[in-house]
């Protein structure tokens, strides 16, 4: 584990002398990890940390996790934020899975420019690569989706990096182990009512025994391979078409290659909305049949209250 965490670090330069890192520390396993071994290159390395821990309240020994994350950051003598979530007053709309994850990511965010952290470290491991992977293919996904999760990416002027996304979850329990370490564990985990899980703990194993040993590291290469690819579409979609991706030049479109095409679409609703989530290829089709065969005039909706309108020359995309 010691050489795979420093050669990714190395590899894609997630670390530099002197940064101030935000280590998010859940109390399982990869974040405990994660904390440690960014804690053994502290002094190597310079480094400022602060640990960061969102109790999100929906199980009843959750604070137990929030005491455990404020014990170890005593003992290794470090500073923190926690925040619990008044779960009973919030009001979930749509999936609740993406709901808790918005609030995790806009806590980091606020959390990393409250104290001017220079990244946000997370703790997603090799097998949560593979998973992410098969969730998304299986979900029909295209080369966006097989990109899987990034060693590093930029969102709302805050990099996150995730050094042990090239480790398996088998080095981490490993590492451990060694330490003498238990962390904690959620329960939730282990319930086949969640996608991932069913695909952690039936499909995984069964395509690893029976079709290809080593499967984990096969989905993480299709993941760097796509998302290789996509970089380079994305940024031959961006020279494409001159001006706001908010109104596209319907003459112009029509002439691109379908895949720029879908990227610029894909461009246009992320200027509105942010992001792509929960914009699946069905979506994509409808907005193809918008500019080729709809009337001026024409509208399509789209989740979360997107909209793309067609008018004589152009394709606009707003936020209803």
């Amino acid at each position: 584990m010691k050489d795979k965490f420093l050669e990714t670090i190395d590899k894609y330069g997630l670390i530099k002398k002197g940064d101030k890192v935000l280590v998010a520390v859940s109390g399982g396993p990869d974040s405990m990890a994660l904390l440690l071994k960014l804690f053994s290159l502290k002094d190597k390395l310079s480094l400022t940390l602060h640990i960061a821990h969102l109790d999100h309240g929906l199980r009843r020994n959750s604070g137990q996790d929030a005491l455990f994350v404020r014990k170890w950051a005593a003992k290794l003598k470090l500073p923190f934020t926690i925040k619990r979530l008044n779960h009973p007053k919030i009001k979930v709309k749509g999936s609740v899975e993406e709901f808790f994850r918005q609030h995790r990511l806009k806590f980091l965010i606020q959390t990393a420019k409250t104290i001017k952290a220079d990244t946000v470290a997370l703790g997603h491991n090799l097998d949560d690569q593979a998973e992410t992977v098969l969730m998304r293919l299986l979900r029909g996904a295209g080369l966006s989706g097989l990109s899987g999760i990034s060693n590093r990416r930029l969102m709302q002027k805050v990099v996150f990096i995730r050094p042990l996304l090239e480790t398996t979850r088998s080095s981490i329990d490993r590492f451990l182990k060694n330490k003498r370490i238990s962390p904690r564990l959620d329960s939730t985990n282990n319930q086949d009512i969640f996608f991932r899980n069913k695909i952690r703990h039936h499909l995984l194993p069964l395509l690893k025994k029976k079709y290809s040993p080593n499967l984990l590291e096969l989905l993480s290469n299709l993941a760097q391979t796509s998302s290789s690819d996509y970089e380079y579409l994305e940024e031959i979609a961006r020279r494409s078409l001159k001006g706001s991706s908010r109104r596209l030049n319907l003459g112009k479109l029509r002439k691109l290659h379908p895949a720029i095409m879908r990227l610029k679409l894909r461009q246009g609703i992320a200027s509105v909305q942010g992001d792509t989530r929960r914009i699946n290829f069905q979506h994509i089709k409808e907005l193809e049949d918008l500019i080729l065969s709809r009337p001026s005039g024409s509208i399509v909706n789209l989740p979360k209250g997107i909209c793309a309108e067609k008018t004589r020359n152009s394709l606009l995309f707003y936020k209803r």
